[in-house]
This record gives structure tokens, C-alpha cells and sequence, in this order.
């Protein structure tokens, strides 16, 4: 019988909590430290952090050096479909705030993801995304988001800056014209998908299923820049 295995604990910087990695016969888990046990993520089902890659990456691909920035390194597998996506001359940023999480991908939960960081292309920075939307304006042709459990953040509180009113519009100023914000939630939140309208943004609603075509969905928002 599998069982759950700790391999390492992360702190989570400014939180006091930490992050969790377990084995878990073949795979690979999340969790939150003394948290009610749930996972957070796991190397089996990965289909829509997949999904929140290629769809905004599809859109840029065609377009001359496009940069693209990820918030949350997480398994990797967000960073390894982008990578699919893109041609040679693109280059990738990944934020990550957890310095375990990046150690974690470059060891063997790295292997799971096909080792992305591995990818000249990629370039990962220990720090709050924010700070980075913040300095780079238009700097960024596709920006994914995949920092906590989407709008409502679980992990660390001031993630809910991202998804608030100036959060957007920071996302809105680091993209190009044309730009793509892509926003991955665990369940469909309405509010959210009127808070992006009101910062400038034309935003659809995707279901994605989070392994296989059955089983549970996930929400991702897909939102191109109207203006600038």
C-alpha cells in the first residue's frame, strides 16, 4: 500500500508556515505544513497547469522575441509547457518566492516536469512576482499566474494583492500590447472575471480538466490587454 513519505520542508518566507514535499509511491506531493492535509499539487495531475501555458503561449509564440513570465515555479509543469510552446529566441522568467520549491526542480521532482530549468530559455528568480510586474513595464508578451489556489489566496495572505484592482493593473502595465494574462484558480469565481473587465481586459473563462479528460476541473482565465 502507497503512503505518504516527508521528504522535505520549505519555509515560506514572511508566511511562518511552510511547504510540505512528500513521496508518494511514484509520485510526488505538496502540502501545506499543519495544514488539514489537503495537496496543493502533485506530479500525477498537472493537466491544467499545462493549459495555463500553452494557451496564452500559442496566442505570443508567432510574435519576435517574446518574453514570458510565470509567477509560481510550483512542480515545474507550468514552466516545461511553456517552454513546449515557445520558439528558440523566447526567454521565460519564472518568480518563485519558496527557495526550497527551486531546489526541489532542480533535484529529482525536477525530473517529473522534464527538468525545464535545465532550458537556457528559462530564467528563475527567487521573489514575490509582484516585485517584478512592478519593475518591468511592458516588459512581458504573456504573463501566467499560478501563485496559491487562485483569487482567494490560502498559502500566504498578501497573494491576494495579485488578484486585487492594482494587482491588475500592474499585470495590465508589464504586458505589451496585446498582452496576455493568464490566471489559473482551482474553482470559477465570477467577481474575478468582472474584476478583470474593469482593469482593461477582454476575459474568457476556461474548465480545464486537472488530469486526463474526467475527473476535476480547474478554472483558468485567459485575458488579452485592450489598450496600449
Amino acid at each position: 500500500m502507497k503512503r505518504f513519505i516527508l521528504l522535505d520542508t520549505a519555509d515560506i518566507p514572511d508566511n511562518g508556515g511552510a511547504l510540505c514535499l512528500f513521496a508518494y509511491g511514484d509520485d510526488f506531493v505538496i502540502k501545506i505544513q499543519g495544514g488539514s492535509g489537503n495537496q496543493l499539487m502533485n506530479t500525477r495531475t498537472h493537466g491544467s497547469e499545462d493549459a495555463l501555458a500553452e494557451i496564452p503561449c500559442r496566442k505570443v509564440a508567432c510574435r519576435p522575441q517574446p518574453r514570458v513570465l510565470i509567477g509560481g515555479l510550483g512542480m515545474g509543469f507550468t514552466l516545461a509547457s511553456a517552454l513546449r510552446h515557445l520558439g528558440s529566441d523566447a526567454e521565460v522568467q519564472v518568480a518563485e518566492l519558496v527557495p526550497g520549491v527551486i531546489e526541489w526542480n532542480r533535484g529529482a521532482l525536477g525530473e517529473k516536469s522534464g527538468n525545464p530549468l535545465r532550458d537556457p530559455r528559462a530564467r528563475v528568480l527567487n521573489e514575490d512576482v509582484a516585485g517584478v510586474l512592478k519593475r518591468e513595464p511592458e516588459g512581458f508578451d504573456a504573463i501566467m499566474l499560478d501563485v496559491d489556489n487562485g483569487p482567494e489566496g490560502l498559502t500566504q495572505k498578501s497573494n491576494s494583492w495579485l488578484y486585487s484592482a492594482e494587482g491588475l493593473a500592474a499585470c495590465a502595465r508589464a504586458l505589451r500590447p496585446r498582452g496576455v494574462l493568464a490566471v489559473w484558480s482551482a474553482s470559477a469565481d465570477r467577481r474575478f472575471s468582472e474584476k478583470l473587465s474593469k482593469a482593461g481586459f477582454k476575459a474568457e473563462e476556461v474548465q480545464v480538466f486537472a488530469h486526463g479528460n474526467r475527473g476535476t476541473r480547474h478554472t483558468i482565465w485567459i485575458a488579452e490587454k485592450l489598450k496600449g
